[in-house]
């Protein structure tokens, strides 16, 4: 990391050439996802177009932007569902989209996801572009989008609005443009909580730089330092923000936002109860199949981060990724997203990608090519059946 404030980014017309083959072979993937789920639905007399943009998670930033915040569902259970636990930025747009143009509020959660999902593959490729170089910038895009839940970057949810957001980021993280960095990470923190993991990511690499400053005796300038400081100082502003906005409309201050989550059986026990989920699944022979399968997928994530720390990845993705992966994992509830929760974590994939940037490009493009077909198929059976919790 020690040439983290010298490497400089290229300009954008030569990024957006040097991006074309992975943002490309993105849009072919995730539209072969869309074809094979538009034929499964249309096969069972439903409508892809409402799975995408009209069911779970995606009603409820539709509501925000509708209603605005103070809707609830209370279960019969004395659970309370508040659409206060959606961070904001989503259903912000999806309002201005409608406000400019004929658009739905769902329309406008589809377009800003789908805006959202090339924004986030470019982000991708811009970052491991300039830590690996471009045959692994592309392999990483493309892994990403052949993810067995790789069809959610198409819906009105915000993962891939907040995946951009958090790559690009890191991105201006990694190239010293610690304003731009402290800026979108604001805005990520208007997203979803996990906003935290790329405010810990400006936060702990500006920290690391101004320690490296001290320790060699350099002296980048008050210019520079001041825009570190800048980047450091706006970078919460977006989490804290609306965290605090919560806990004064719930009139419980700080920890509102914390009693809002609990309302969805939602929080942090460090893994615990996700520990006894899988347990529970071997006191049958069926169900023993799929534990079975969540330990080797818990152990695959944690194992390719180790992976990425004995590879010396960049300082702010292995902060990031630590923060992304022990949220998504550590969490209380709806351990079926877990999946879905680990989406913005594409720094995981970079070990991946070096591997099959070294093979030959016929063989490479084998392996994604029948990777994309089945995460097609299981995109279209999963949004069919029991979809994203």
């Amino acid at each position: 990391m020690t040439d983290l404030e010298t490497r400089t980014a290229p300009p954008p017309a030569g990024a957006l050439r040097r991006a074309a083959p992975a943002l490309l072979g993105y849009a072919a993937v995730r539209a072969l996802g869309l074809a094979t789920l538009a034929l499964w639905s249309a096969a069972r007399d439903k409508s892809a177009y409402t799975l995408l943009t009209a069911r779970w998670d995606a009603l409820w930033y539709t509501r925000v932007a509708e209603l605005g915040y103070g809707y609830e569902v209370r279960l019969p259970n004395g659970d309370v569902h508040s659409n206060l636990a959606f961070f904001p930025l989503l259903p912000w747009l999806e309002r201005l989209l409608a406000a400019v143009s004929p658009l739905s509020y769902a329309d406008g959660g589809f377009v800003v996801s789908l805006c959202g999902s090339v924004a986030a593959a470019w982000g991708i490729f811009a970052v491991a572009d300039h830590v690996y170089g471009r045959r692994a910038g592309v392999c990483a895009v493309l892994l990403w989008a052949v993810l067995p839940v790789g069809i959610v970057q198409s819906m009105a949810y915000s993962e891939s609005l907040f995946t951009a957001l958090a790559a690009w980021s890191l991105y201006a993280v990694l190239t010293g443009r610690w304003v731009t960095a402290g800026t979108l990470a604001l805005l990520a923190g208007l997203t979803r909580p996990v906003g935290t993991a790329v405010v810990a990511a400006v936060w702990v690499t500006a920290v690391a730089a101004f320690v490296r400053d001290r320790r060699e005796g350099a002296d980048p300038g008050p210019g520079p330092r001041a825009r570190r400081a800048l980047g450091m100082l706006l970078a919460p502003l977006g989490t804290a923000g609306y965290v605090l906005w919560v806990g004064h409309r719930t009139g419980k201050g700080a920890l509102g936002y914390l009693d809002v989550q609990a309302g969805w059986r939602n929080g942090f026990d460090g893994g615990y109860a996700f520990a006894r989920f899988v347990g529970d699944k071997f006191t049958s022979f069926p169900s023993a199949l799929a534990g079975v399968g969540l330990v080797i997928g818990v152990v695959s994530v944690v194992w390719l981060y180790a992976v990425g720390v004995s590879q010396r990845q960049p300082l702010p993705l292995l902060v990031y990724t630590g923060v992304v992966t022990a949220l998504a994992l550590c969490a209380s509830s709806y351990f079926g997203s877990k999946p879905r929760l680990l989406l913005p974590a594409f720094p995981l994939l970079l070990p991946l990608a070096l591997t099959l940037a070294r093979l030959r490009s016929r063989w490479s493009a084998l392996v994604l090519g029948c990777v994309a077909v089945v995460s097609a198929g299981y995109g279209a059976w999963w949004l069919n059946g029991s979809g994203p919790p």
